[in-house]
C-alpha cells in the first residue's frame, strides 16, 4: 500500500513503483472514478487499441467476421 498527500490546489503524486509497473509517464492520463464510497484511480493507456491486442481470441472473431461478410455479400 502506498499513502500520498493532497495540496491545497488538490493535486497528488502516484508513488513511483506505481509509476513503473503502469507505465505513467508525463502526458499518461489517469481516469478517477468512485462508487461513493472508494476512489479508483485508473491509468489510461496510451494506444487503447494496441492495449487490447491478445486479450480476446482472435480467430474466433475472425472467423465471425468472415462469416457475416459472407452472409452480407450473399443479400446484395
Amino acid at each position: 500500500m502506498h499513502k500520498t498527500s493532497v495540496t491545497r490546489k488538490g493535486q497528488t503524486v502516484v508513488p513511483a513503483p506505481l509509476r513503473k509497473r503502469f507505465n505513467i509517464g508525463p502526458k499518461s492520463q489517469l481516469v478517477w472514478s468512485t462508487d461513493g464510497k472508494v476512489i479508483e484511480v485508473t491509468p489510461l493507456p496510451s494506444d487503447p487499441i494496441r492495449a487490447l491486442r491478445g486479450s480476446t481470441e482472435k480467430r474466433r472473431l475472425l472467423r465471425a467476421l468472415l462469416k457475416r461478410r459472407k452472409e452480407d455479400k450473399a443479400l446484395e
